[in-house]
């Protein structure tokens, strides 16, 4: 299986991507690809702006490695309750070129913070709009106090149950694919 995973946050310090890149590394026997969305920097999307340089071979490539892809795992970075500028940015690019911007891959989306919120409240707006983008979501969890959960040495999670349930969601996209 060709897993496309990464944050949906431009920091290069991102607690979303070291645990997307945890998580997608429970896939059993998966070719895991991991984008950084500073790879994709684009301009402020706009209509003007679209009729002014037409749509950005970067976001052409987002589409395209998506589009190469069996499953996808996505971490959602919490800016002010919402997704990050970088992300919304890139998604509307997209958006532009193929309205079914996940189309219909399996996905896991993944949240976190370090606060107790564990960036629920954009993980509950990404997942209640992913099917009108054609995504086909097979998980999601939120993991709370990123600091407290997560072991920075080791690179994983350390609370047993939040692990468990991350096994679980991992699993659900594994079989998906099978």
């Amino acid at each position: 299986m060709n897993l496309l995973a990464f944050a949906a946050s431009s920091s290069k310090k991102s607690i979303n991507k070291q645990l997307v890149i945890y998580a997608a590394g429970l896939v059993d026997n998966a070719n895991v690809e991991v984008l950084d969305l500073n790879d994709y920097e684009l301009p402020l999307f706009s209509e003007d702006k679209e009729v002014e340089i037409g749509q950005p071979s970067l976001a052409q490539a987002f589409i395209d490695k998506i589009a190469a892809s069996d499953a996808l795992m996505i971490s959602f970075a919490e800016h002010n309750g919402s997704y990050s500028a970088a992300y919304k940015n890139l998604f509307d690019w997209s958006s532009r070129i193929n309205p079914k911007v996940f189309q219909n891959k399996p996905m896991v989306m993944l949240a976190t913070s370090p606060g107790a919120g564990g960036g629920s409240r954009v993980l509950a707006a990404a997942t209640t709009s992913a099917p009108y983008f054609s995504g086909d979501l097979k998980a999601s969890l939120s993991v709370p106090s990123f600091y407290d959960n997560f072991d920075m040495a080791l690179g994983q999670i350390k609370n047993e149950d939040i692990k468990s349930q991350l096994v679980i969601a991992v699993t659900s996209l594994l079989d998906s694919t099978q």
